[in-house]
């Protein structure tokens, strides 16, 4: 058992419920304190002012708006599975705060006398379980479309379900690697290998950039939020929802980026530990490791809507091909190469050995390169359609998008009829001929 895990096993009941009251507390905090944050950010984006009258500054409009829902008619269509429409929300919402119990916030404190850390549990497979309860929220986003009874509902939902199938496998596959490097799946036990040496988005940088990209298309945030788009599907998933629970997934939702964000935090980022120049001092102990961690979970958040307020969304292939054909292939080769380098490592391989057989490898890539015959644009034959005088062939960006030709041709206008003259003894009034 981790050191960690031996002194939360030592814990009182009362101190676990504690614990979790608080969490719960926090992250009901948190998805008020974003749903502001959001409309004032975007709002300085777009030059507007954004909420700033209920409250100082508009900081109660988040939470008169949760009261608004509250009160709004609950309408539940006729077509409806009625026990699985009203599960779906709870599944989704139950998943999301779940997977904060694994998250450690902070170092070892004492509260009301009993030393303790700042964490709910700490799991060998901690990761396992927060990639377990992602997956596990899609379940009440694919049943909120089903038994609505609609088609709009529907099409949002298998969109999420290929969305999540596409990118969990590469958010897991980016974790791979902080898992080699740490030897072990426990949260706390990864925050403290960074400790020992740099912090992993620097030794890991392309993990941390695939788990940024697949932690947003997780989210079902912009661009991705496919499932949701109401220029296509009017609301996505919940379109049927209404009253609490639509507001339990709109809970989910902002709890998920809370979540990945705090994931994200301790896989790359060091989790609670103070930067280089504070780590390891008197700032990097006690209730200080707390504040850090907010500070770097802000710094995710904030780049979640940056991300709503600056890029467009993505059409429906160009987002599965992003993650098929971009993410996921790239994360194989990238856990090759770590596992090689941990491999060689390990075997006592010296630099000059490293850098030899890798120019080597280097000069057969280039001469194979060399070698492959270089086919070049075919030349057009004057007698072929295709050739100059004759019609152009339509560029395409595959065989199956199509698109429009690239330089514009005017056609010439057809030619003026000649004027018709009118009989002898015929004359034109204002309104045709007489």
């Amino acid at each position: 058992m981790t050191p960690t895990g031996a002194l939360l096993a030592t814990n009182p009941l009362w101190l676990t419920v504690l614990k979790v009251i608080v969490i719960f507390a926090f992250l009901m905090v948190m998805t008020l304190f974003m749903i502001w944050m959001e409309r004032r950010v975007v709002g300085r984006m777009q030059h507007r002012l954004g909420p700033n009258r209920v409250g100082p500054f508009g900081l109660l409009q988040s939470l008169a708006d949760g009261l608004k829902l509250a009160f709004k008619e609950d309408i539940q269509p006729v077509l409806a599975d009625r026990w699985v429409y009203v599960l779906a929300p709870v599944i989704s919402t139950i998943t999301a705060f779940t997977a904060f119990a694994v998250i450690p916030l902070g170092g070892q404190v004492s509260i009301f006398g009993q030393q303790t850390v700042l964490q709910v549990a700490d799991l060998p497979v901690g990761v396992l379980v927060v990639l377990a309860c992602s997956s596990l929220g899609v379940y009440g986003i694919v049943l909120s479309g089903w038994s609505s009874g609609s088609p709009y509902p529907l099409l949002g939902s298998l969109r999420s379900a290929a969305q999540v199938i596409s990118y969990e496998i590469a958010l897991g596959m980016s974790i791979v690697a902080v898992i080699l490097y740490s030897g072990s799946l426990s949260t706390a036990d990864i925050v403290a290998a960074q400790t020992r040496q740099w912090w992993f988005v620097f030794l890991l940088f392309p993990s941390f950039v695939v788990f940024c990209v697949s932690m947003v298309g997780e989210t079902n945030r912009a661009p991705f939020d496919l499932p949701e788009a109401e220029s296509e599907l009017v609301g996505g998933f919940h379109t049927e929802y209404s009253s609490l629970k639509f507001a339990l997934f709109f809970l989910a939702e902002y709890v998920n980026m809370v979540t990945v964000s705090a994931m994200a935090t301790t896989l790359f980022l060091g989790g609670w530990h103070a930067p280089w120049p504070l780590a390891g001092g008197v700032a990097d102990r006690g209730w200080w490791g707390l504040l850090w961690f907010l500070s770097k979970l802000l710094v995710f958040l904030f780049v979640f809507i940056w991300l709503r307020g600056t890029l467009p969304r993505l059409r429906y292939d160009q987002f599965m091909a992003l993650g098929w054909k971009l993410l996921v292939p790239g994360s194989l080769v990238w856990i090759v190469l770590v596992s090689g380098a941990r491999a060689l490592r390990s075997a006592a391989v010296t630099p000059r050995e490293v850098l030899v057989v890798g120019g080597i490898v280097l000069v057969m890539l280039l001469v194979v390169a060399f070698l492959l015959p270089q086919h070049g644009p075919a030349q057009p034959d004057p007698g072929q359609p295709g050739a100059a005088g004759g019609s152009r062939e339509v560029p395409s960006a595959g065989s199956d998008y199509p698109l429009p030709p690239l330089d514009l041709v005017i056609p010439a206008p057809p030619p003026r009829r000649a004027p018709v003259s009118l009989p002898a003894g015929r004359k034109e009034n204002g309104h045709g001929t007489a």
